[in-house]
């Protein structure tokens, strides 16, 4: 009734080790290492160009001033209410 799957594979080879530098960089050789890979991504970023950043910066600030503009409103209600209460 049902059919065993027929392996095709090629038998396995012997795999030797190979015997690794156990050693540790040193601390210098670390460093460097960081550096250079951090040099090689920021390579890889696109910068923004000037009227991008320029406009971005814009809109962040409006945002932040239209956000502590609301944020004083709620705070000035919630004085009234707490002296309407209190009072």
């Amino acid at each position: 009734m049902a059919e065993e799957k027929k392996s095709n594979a090629a038998p396995t080879k012997a795999v030797t080790a190979v015997k690794k530098d156990d050693a540790k960089p040193t601390f210098f050789q670390r460093v460097g290492k960081w550096f250079r890979e951090m040099k090689s991504e920021l390579k890889k970023v696109v910068w923004p160009t000037r009227k991008a950043l320029t406009q971005n910066s814009l809109i962040s600030l409006g945002v932040m001033l239209v956000s502590a503009v609301v944020l004083w409103g709620f705070d000035k209600l919630a004085e009234m209410l707490v002296r309407a209460l209190l009072g």
